[in-house]
């Protein structure tokens, strides 16, 4: 697998725009988003947990059914939720973009995100899809455009394609994303599009996004917001030319590893990106009794205002990483558990057996000063590992969401 530029439109037969629509008053803000096959694709999706769904959302959940897909039109500055026009609003989003690209409104799915509660500008999404239309291209500059329309409060743009080999044949797995706040399990204010050319069924699809989302955007969270409209969408339009992939076996194993390697950088890039952090957390749990054991314990750590506190202080308080596994609900022995901070700059083992250590403070704080700092909790009970990713808490969390809305 090599990664490659491209992102959204790296994939053979997929063209991507974004433009200024105005949903947001911000003219030099890109705000609406269209991504375009020239070919039939295979579509999967998953959504939000939370009861409390977009109406976009509840779109899409119905339309992906039919496992098939040509196109996504996404806006930002307004998750068209919980307003009494919302429903409609998604619908007439939904007809107008497949009107401007000539196909049936079964085959296009939509997505918002932004303030929720707050009537979306119908009409000016009706003004800009056939401007976003003629735009299309399949070109870095078109996902570079259509990655910047759907960002809200990102202050980076999140945007990754790769290469691999299937059945013979080079087979291109692209994406952009946004997520920066209200990201927890499961999924985080998350809109994330991946297109491949790979031939492959909308089941094994389905099955594969299911798997990758698991281990990946599963496992972040900034803040312990789950929003109402998150939304991972894949299309694969078989132009790669590969032996369909009807069934597990080697092309489906390797199409899942691949997706799940760039979803991982996928998830990887919303943590650090969190609203206000400076810092990306990750904690890898090993020696639990399992993997789901290991994953609610590392969940529990990247969670914990205190822990992510103690990160944006560069204080190595092991005290709280220790603490939060034992209220995550999992059964273990403390007296068997080790932990040690890690980052560029140094490795400080803080707790043996569930008992401090002496450790150089200057040293750990240097090591907490890192972009990235690692978490290493090992339990000494079993085979279980996982990793999750989260970021530091900050005075600028406070202050993006206090105002958020006015």
């Amino acid at each position: 697998m090599k990664y490659i530029e491209g992102g959204i439109c790296a994939a053979r037969g997929f063209m991507a725009a974004g433009i200024h629509c105005g949903v947001r008053p911000n003219k030099n803000k890109n705000d609406l988003a269209l991504i375009f096959s020239e070919k039939e694709c295979a579509a999967a999706g998953l959504f939000t947990t939370n009861q409390v769904k977009a109406a976009p959302v509840k779109l899409d959940i119905e339309t992906v059914k039919g496992g098939k897909a040509r196109a996504i039109a996404a806006n930002s500055g307004n998750a068209n939720a919980c307003t009494p026009d919302c429903d409609e609003n998604a619908a007439k989003m939904q007809a107008a973009a497949a009107a401007v690209l000539g196909i049936p409104a079964v085959e296009t799915l939509v997505s918002s995100t932004g303030v929720i509660g707050q009537r979306l500008n119908i009409a000016a999404i009706g003004e800009g899809l056939p401007k976003a239309a003629k735009l299309l291209e399949h070109s870095p500059q078109g996902s570079d455009a259509a990655a910047t329309a759907i960002m809200t409060t990102d202050t980076k743009k999140k945007e990754l394609a790769c290469v691999f080999a299937v059945g013979g044949a080079e087979v291109t797995l692209g994406g952009i994303a946004k997520g920066s706040g209200m990201i927890h399990p499961n999924m985080g204010t998350m809109l994330c599009y991946l297109t491949t050319d790979c031939a492959i069924s909308p089941e094994m699809l389905k099955k594969a996004l299911k798997t990758a989302c698991g281990v990946t955007f599963n496992r972040i969270s900034v803040d312990g917001d789950t929003s109402t409209n998150d939304s991972l969408i894949i299309l694969a339009n078989g132009l790669a030319g590969n032996p369909e992939i009807v069934s597990e076996g080697e092309d489906f194993m390797t199409f899942t590893a691949a997706l799940t390697e760039l979803c991982t950088e996928m998830a990887r890039k919303m943590a650090a990106d969190g609203e206000g952090a400076r810092h990306l957390i990750t904690c890898t749990v090993s020696g639990a009794a399992d993997e789901k054991e290991a994953e609610t314990m590392a969940k529990a750590v990247i969670s914990s205002t205190l822990t992510k506190a103690a990160i944006f202080g560069c204080d190595a308080n092991w005290g709280r990483v220790l603490c939060a596994m034992g209220y995550s609900g999992v059964e273990f022995d403390p007296n068997s558990v080790d932990i040690t901070f890690k980052s560029a700059a140094g490795i400080v083992p803080v707790c043996k057996n569930g008992m401090g250590l002496e450790f150089d403070e200057k040293m750990a704080k240097k090591a907490l000063s890192e972009p990235e700092v690692e978490i290493l909790a090992a339990m000494g009970s079993g085979a279980g590992q996982a990793t999750c990713w989260g970021c530091d808490l900050t005075y600028d969390y406070v202050k993006i969401n206090g105002d958020y809305r006015t």
